[in-house]
């Protein structure tokens, strides 16, 4: 779940026109709900704020389970900070929004 939270938080910088990141830190995650076998579970990222080279963006997690009677429950959130860097892995500046 971790890795997934972090790829989910890393594609939605690409909605602050940068495609390449580095994970600075995940605040606290908590998981409210286990997660089993046969859940299907959805990731929703959101751009929360966006520095001069760092994004910052909130994960949700959500499990459905239970198939013929779906329940829907949110297992864990985080806010993770990505730096946005160029092709040698030094900082670059977020592009401007357009």
């Amino acid at each position: 779940i971790l890795s997934q939270i972090d790829q989910a938080g890393a594609i939605a910088c690409r909605a602050c026109g940068v495609a390449r990141v580095v994970t600075v830190s995940m605040k606290e995650v908590v998981f409210r709900e286990p997660v089993y076998v046969g859940d299907v579970v959805s990731f929703y990222a959101e751009v929360v704020k966006v520095g001069r080279t760092s994004m910052t963006i909130t994960v949700e997690v959500y499990a459905e389970r239970h198939p013929s009677n779906p329940l829907v429950v949110k297992v864990t959130e985080a806010q993770l900070t990505y730096v946005a860097v160029d092709a040698d892995g030094s900082k670059r500046e977020v592009p401007p929004e357009q």
